[in-house]
């Protein structure tokens, strides 16, 4: 699917990279992993710079120097702006944003080194950066397009007021807003997000769809609600409980694309089957009223 008219074509669940490093894969287990994704449809993974503290990117560059085809059945998104502390960059002494332009064009070369690829499909700007300049990150984008370095450009986590202003000064279209969204974290619903994804035509990617596994070991009082409202339908469509929570987010018509955390095949699995579990509108809305505790007014 596109993430906007005439842009980056992803695949309908993408395969987030966050976690890479703790799995403690071999370069031949995580081959496999990536075959796994890729035989069943998954061909967009979503990176960081920061993500496993500097680590995951390579340790996904690894991969791609062992079996350098697999880059052309992928598109790789990765993530720039949060400057960590950490061992990798011991000249960081606190954590802060940093959207200047020499920074966003320095992690690209970063990540391309990293990852072993020519270029990047898709940078996100991570963070709000309170001392952002639109126009600097806007030349900053400009020169990546034209040096074939990077394909595509979008946000992570902008309020719908910074990404309109930071689409104002670009000239392409910025192509999504990666934020937070699950039935445990519902505020791109009510706070303008969708309206304008809807109002632009840019499917938002969503991180956190199952709300880092809250939906199915939370023992908040929410958290059991929906909890219990998610193994209800899935007993009656005979399917896993996961699998009707990403279904509730792939209704919507923002047409929501989810980026999932896990290493677990059956998880993954269980994903792709919710891309062909067509929720009925009555049971979508037994699901939201589960999570706001109370009838839609």
């Amino acid at each position: 699917m596109f993430l906007a008219r005439g842009g980056l074509s992803v695949s309908r669940i993408v395969q987030g990279m966050m976690n890479l490093a703790s799995w403690n894969w071999t370069v031949k287990e995580r081959r496999a992993f990536i075959e796994f994704c890729l035989e069943h449809g998954i061909s967009t993974f979503d990176h960081a710079d920061i993500y496993g503290g500097y680590t995951c990117e390579a340790l996904f560059g690894e991969v791609l120097a062992e079996a350098p085809h697999l880059r052309q059945r992928m598109q790789i998104v990765t993530k720039c702006g949060i400057k960590l502390v950490a061992p990798a960059r011991p000249e960081h002494t606190i954590k802060h944003y940093d959207t200047s332009r020499a920074h966003i064009i320095a992690s690209v070369e970063n990540s391309l080194r990293a990852l072993r690829t020519d270029y990047i499909d898709l940078l996100l700007i991570h963070r709000p950066d309170p001392l952002m300049d639109a126009d600097l990150v806007a030349e900053a984008f400009a020169q990546l397009h034209a040096q074939g370095k990077v394909r595509f450009f979008g946000v992570s986590n902008f309020t719908p007021s910074q990404f309109s202003l930071l689409q104002s000064r670009v000239p392409f279209p910025l192509q999504t807003n990666q934020v937070e969204w699950s039935l445990l974290h519902l505020d791109p619903m009510f706070d303008g997000t969708f309206d304008q994804a809807q109002e632009l035509r840019r499917a938002p990617m969503v991180w956190s769809p199952v709300a880092g596994g809250r939906l199915f070991r939370g023992e908040d009082e929410r958290a059991r609600r929906v909890r219990l409202a998610l193994h209800g339908l899935a007993a009656e469509m005979g399917v896993p409980p996961d699998t009707v929570a990403l279904a509730w987010l792939l209704r919507h018509p923002v047409q929501a694309v989810p980026v999932l955390g896990t290493g677990n095949r059956e998880r993954i699995l269980n994903a792709v089957r919710a891309c062909t579990l067509n929720l009925p509108r009555e049971d979508w809305f037994a699901l939201l009223v589960a999570s706001l505790g109370e009838d839609v007014p």
